[in-house]
């Protein structure tokens, strides 16, 4: 090989390399834009979280028998609100369930999933059940001082996801936890062959984002 052929090929290998660092510069800066605008427009925007409401409970089972097994029907309505103007909310895989003093006494039932407008509101009324469902020794007593006593706290909550939408744009999947407080009265159990127990509430959740 020649000095001038020599000489050809370095300046190519060059040439290649600067060409690929002004691609690689060029990708990085196009993703750096785009991260900076959707920032900028999560900044502007600033979501708000949404309001949960547990609106009313009806029990028409809610019977504990030994060794430690409750079982439970009840039907629960509750609201959420979406209070902003401009983002819309995309709700996945919201399981919503009853506990009693942190333990779930339910099986968690699947709300569908709904896309909720700007401002608008979303009402959802599951049957929630569990059939001769095991709880810890020491809530058996605990439970039945509370029937006897003519109140019952119950908490309904919900676990899932929630997605923000602005136009095309969908966020990614953030975690969301509600907290229902439902203080029931009793006077006491519920075999299911009695007259059911509707208690309307309109009680403002915790809700965690």
């Amino acid at each position: 090989m020649t000095e001038k052929e020599k000489k050809c090929e370095i300046d190519y290998s060059k040439y290649v390399d600067a060409a690929t660092k002004r691609i690689v510069y060029g990708c990085i800066g196009l993703v750096v834009t785009v991260a900076v605008v959707v920032f900028l427009v999560w900044a502007i925007l600033h979501p708000h979280k949404m309001d949960f409401v547990l609106q009313d409970v009806t029990i028409y089972e809610f019977n504990i028998s030994q060794p430690n097994l409750l079982t439970s029907n009840l039907q629960v309505t509750l609201s959420s609100h979406n209070p902003n103007d401009k983002i819309g909310i995309l709700y996945e895989r919201l399981d919503i369930y009853a506990s009693y003093r942190n333990q779930e006494v339910t099986l968690a039932h699947l709300l569908p999933e709904t896309y909720q407008g700007h401002l608008e509101v979303t009402v959802w009324s599951p049957v929630l059940t569990g059939t001769a469902v095991s709880v810890e020794p020491y809530l058996t007593p605990a439970l039945n001082e509370d029937i006897n006593a003519g109140m019952v706290l119950l908490n309904i909550k919900i676990d899932g996801c929630v997605k923000w939408k602005v136009g095309t744009w969908v966020s990614e999947c953030y975690r969301l936890l509600v907290n229902c407080p439902a203080s029931i009265p009793f006077s006491g159990q519920l075999a299911g062959t009695g007259p059911a127990i509707k208690d309307q509430l309109a009680q403002q959740c915790a809700v965690d984002v």
